[in-house]
């Protein structure tokens, strides 16, 4: 809404109001800024035998980071030094969890293999992207797509399913976005970690 129009509603209201009211809502308009007018009303800390202001959110906990209690300065910086993510996980829950945040905990499934599914008509698929007849084709273990993606990662010609779930491990966390600071080169190196990770996985024969 333009200013022009504002002033003209603002001038609609004041038109309706008594005199009394009249002046109340103007000395209201000029002298209190809408920031302040609108401001939530400040919340006593959350800390046990603190009555000082609660200014600082905080998550309440792993399963509600989005509902928030609030502290002072003070009490919130304690509550920052205590706590702990993984408190009361166990280290397969904990190392599950650092896995699926690889992806950002969103469910993830092999190209072509989504329900629902299906090849469109006409496409050649000759490195066994889609599925076909209920089967996924093979590709030849020496072919180039191969070849490439194992160099990404930085693995020999013999490697096995130990040293490729290893390195993923490690360029994963190396290239991890959150010990990254964000940094969007970093983003992109780890989408490329996972596209090779995920191709070898699939179309390599393990013994």
């Amino acid at each position: 809404m333009s200013p022009h129009l504002r002033w003209q509603r603002l001038r609609t209201i004041i038109g309706r109001m008594k005199s009394s009211d009249r002046a109340s809502h103007i000395d209201a308009h000029l002298f209190r800024p809408w920031a302040e007018r609108h401001r939530p009303a400040v919340q006593p800390c959350a800390w046990p035998g603190c009555s000082a202001e609660g200014r600082y959110r905080a998550p309440r906990s792993r399963e509600r980071l989005r509902d928030y209690v609030f502290f002072c300065l003070e009490h919130v910086r304690e509550y920052n030094r205590r706590w702990d993510y993984f408190l009361g996980m166990s280290p397969q829950e904990i190392e599950r969890h650092r896995r699926e945040d690889v992806t950002w905990h969103r469910p993830t499934w092999r190209f072509g293999t989504a329900a629902g599914f299906r090849t469109p008509p006409g496409i050649d698929d000759p490195l066994g992207l889609f599925r076909r007849n209920g089967m996924r084709r093979e590709a030849p273990r020496g072919d180039e797509t191969a070849r490439r993606m194992r160099e990404r990662l930085g693995l020999p010609p013999d490697f096995t399913l130990a040293q490729l779930k290893s390195r993923f491990k490690e360029l994963a966390k190396r290239y991890h976005p959150d010990l990254n600071g964000g940094d969007r080169v970093a983003e992109a190196r780890l989408r490329e970690v996972i596209e090779a990770y995920r191709y070898l996985l699939a179309n390599r024969s393990w013994s």
